[in-house]
């Protein structure tokens, strides 16, 4: 019975978040989410923070939501212990993020997922 509770959080979660997916944001925050799991999970891989700029610039984020995204997804992933809390939204993104991810894992299983993190773009091979 919990798990239905769970799934049906997870909708009422996902709902606003699907609709918000033309927002660049929550597709940034996504990715970068995905980035720094790569570094943890995928043996061998390493995030450049300055492509995460980058990134944010090509999709016209405003300057300073690299930072945001990264401070918020540290938050929530120790526990408060680093990081700092973020505004509500872009908390919520992260959640969701996180949550996507974990499905995504898996799904995949971690040796697909981690492949599938390399062409993304946002991982190199660490020394690389």
């Amino acid at each position: 019975m919990r798990t239905g509770f769970l799934m049906a959080s997870l909708l009422l979660i996902a709902a606003p978040a699907q609709a918000a997916d033309d927002h660049p944001r929550s597709t940034y925050v996504t990715m970068v989410l995905q980035a720094f799991a790569a570094k943890v999970e995928c043996p061998g891989t390493d995030v450049v923070y300055q492509d995460l700029v980058q990134r944010a610039q090509q999709m016209q984020l405003p300057d300073g939501t690299t930072e945001q995204v990264r401070k918020a997804i540290a938050w929530m992933h120790t526990g408060g212990k680093m990081g700092e809390k973020q505004a509500d939204d872009i908390m919520a993104e992260v959640a969701v993020a996180t949550q996507m991810t974990d499905l995504d894992q898996r799904r995949l299983g971690m040796s697909n997922w981690c492949e599938k993190q390399k062409t993304a773009g946002l991982i190199r091979s660490k020394g690389g």
